[in-house]
């Protein structure tokens, strides 16, 4: 099992993701969003995992999305550009094991993995 969690750290559902595994003694590998980001590959992977589904990745309350007029945006290719360039607009945490990823805190998904 290769767990992967990307985060903010000042979210509290991705410091509860990281309590999860801690204390089931899963070793998993934080990358915080704020300072990394996320590559094309790694998106396009998490988010073929999600079925093709951008938006379940896009945290549409953030100041972020606001800020960039995302939203306004017609073509779907600049809407995954920004979200790429503007890493605070994705919704934490994401955790990745593999070929599989979650959006937010499923507890009872990450359960079936181990």
């Amino acid at each position: 099992m290769n767990i992967q969690i990307f985060g903010k750290p000042k979210c509290f559902n991705t410091r509860k993701a990281e309590r999860y595994f801690k204390e089931r003694g899963i070793k998993f590998q934080l990358i915080d969003l704020s300072i990394k980001g996320m590559s094309k590959g790694e998106y396009n992977n998490i988010k073929s995992a999600l079925g093709g589904d951008m938006y379940a990745l896009m945290d549409e309350k953030s100041k972020e999305y606001e800020a960039c007029f995302i939203k306004y945006l017609s073509d779907e290719e600049d809407k995954e550009e920004k979200l790429l360039e503007n890493p605070k607009m994705f919704q934490t945490p994401i955790v990745r094991n593999g070929k599989q990823a979650t959006v937010g805190y499923h507890p009872e998904i990450w359960k079936e993995w181990t």
